[in-house]
């Protein structure tokens, strides 16, 4: 998918320069929509900054091409992204959590290596040999550890940018070969300096959000425009997005509490589903069955950003790129559910921050949402000022800028010796974990 052109220098007498064009991929994988989502603002930011090629590199004379690219397209085995996906919500859950947390994630440290561009994922090293891209923006894991396979096996000097999309970064990122990691905090930061990363090649940025998040909203003005009822206060519930298998467990929980919920007169529930028009008529009939007037549906709709502003808060699974978009509007939010793998993680650091509340149970689903709605309002403020500490609405336009930078300034020049050694599998000794796990 072509996601924009930069042209970046010109020359008085002939206008644009038609120069050999520069290709940056910003690559994700459909598991899940978190990491699509986050790729799509990045690719659109590196668009959007055209003009810092001119500033930065005046002796750059190529168009700059962005390209955004599913990992999964060029596997050998074409995995489905929603049952792949399914490994966080089904019975293989404590061991996806075991893995996460403490598999490669103490001290022996995964550095990279070509078994994935050997074994699964030639196409990508073909496309990369035929494409000659000066950056590899990627937002998911194995995305990061093709790159690096297929930049070993070409032996081409692209960089390799890093964007882990939660609030911790896995063990089975590619430390050792990656140009540039981007993370949301400095917690994460920690985490990469004991696994040996250096200081110059972590930016804190925070997690990419799309556009729509960047700017502020009349909160009265949208619960005017969407009708919401004003003598309650809003709660935004996100139950659907591009696939609902991640959303299984949490749909699950909320139909157990629904019965409670709907006893709550000083609450109304919006209900957000995406695109899932199934689930929609299920939510209907169950509020109908429950003769539950505290409760409405809202299907797929662009302005998901508006609605969470307007909201006195949201209920919602601890997803990265969800738990982010809330952090930019600087909605409170109830996290729902049991959390495992990069969800726990999410959980752990925004609950010690105060930046959100935890539910596992439909019980404590339901005794969250009696206090939020009846005493909560200081507790309401402190979460939504907390997320105003982490608020970094402009991630994705410090990312693509930190890919541009990595893309065309020149390399230091032991980069290629350092990254074209072709190790099939690699790990190294890391120093004392930041944080037990």
């Amino acid at each position: 998918m072509l996601c924009g052109i930069l042209v970046c220098m010109t020359e008085p007498d002939s206008g644009l320069v038609i120069s050999p064009v520069q290709k940056i991929a910003v690559v994700h994988a459909s598991v899940g929509s978190g990491h699509k989502v986050a790729a799509e603002a990045i690719a659109a930011a590196v668009a959007q900054l055209s003009e810092a090629c001119v500033e930065r590199f005046p002796s750059f004379n190529a168009a700059v091409e962005v390209e955004l690219l599913d990992i999964l397209d060029f596997g050998r085995i074409r995995f489905d992204g929603d049952k792949t996906a399914s490994m966080f919500t089904g019975p293989t859950r404590p061991i996806y959590d075991l893995t996460w947390r403490y598999w490669l994630t103490g001290r022996l440290i995964w550095g990279g290596g070509t078994v994935w561009s050997h074994v699964m994922f030639p196409a990508f090293t073909r496309w990369v040999r035929e494409n000659k891209p000066v950056a590899v923006i990627c937002t998911h894991i194995v995305a990061a550890n093709v790159a690096v396979g297929a930049r070993m096996i070409t032996k081409q000097d692209y960089s390799i940018i890093c964007v882990p999309t939660d609030y911790e970064v896995e063990g089975m990122w590619p430390h050792r070969y990656t140009d540039i990691f981007c993370v949301a905090t400095e917690s994460m930061a920690e985490t990469l300096r004991a696994r040996k990363v250096e200081e110059e090649r972590i930016r804190v940025t925070g997690l990419p959000a799309r556009s729509e998040f960047r700017v502020g909203y009349d909160r009265e003005a949208v619960r005017r425009a969407w009708a919401e009822p004003e003598d309650r206060q809003i709660a935004l519930v996100l139950a659907g997005a591009t696939l609902p298998r991640p959303y299984v467990r949490f749909r699950a929980l909320l139909d157990k509490a629904l019965p409670e919920l709907a006893a709550l007169d000083n609450v109304h529930l919006l209900f957000m589903v995406g695109r899932d028009s199934d689930y929609a008529n299920q939510l209907h009939t169950r509020f109908e069955e429950l003769g539950m007037h505290n409760a409405s549906v809202v299907g797929y709709t662009e302005d998901v950003a508006k609605l969470m502003a307007a909201s006195d808060f949201a209920i919602c699974k601890p997803g990265g790129l969800t738990v982010t978009e809330c952090i930019c509007t600087e909605t409170p939010m109830l996290l729902a559910g049991q959390a495992y793998g990069q969800e726990k993680a999410n959980v752990r650091l925004l609950t010690s921050l105060g930046a959100a509340q935890h539910a596992e149970t439909a019980r404590e689903l339901v005794q969250s949402v009696r206090y939020l709605t009846q005493r909560g309002g200081n507790a309401l403020a402190a979460m939504s000022a907390v997320e105003g500490f982490l608020r970094r609405p402009g991630a994705a336009l410090e990312i693509g800028l930190a890919g541009l930078d990595a893309a065309l300034s020149p390399k230091d020049p032991d980069h290629e010796l350092r990254h074209h050694q072709r190790p099939f599998l690699s790990f190294y000794w890391g120093n004392k974990p930041a944080h037990t796990r």
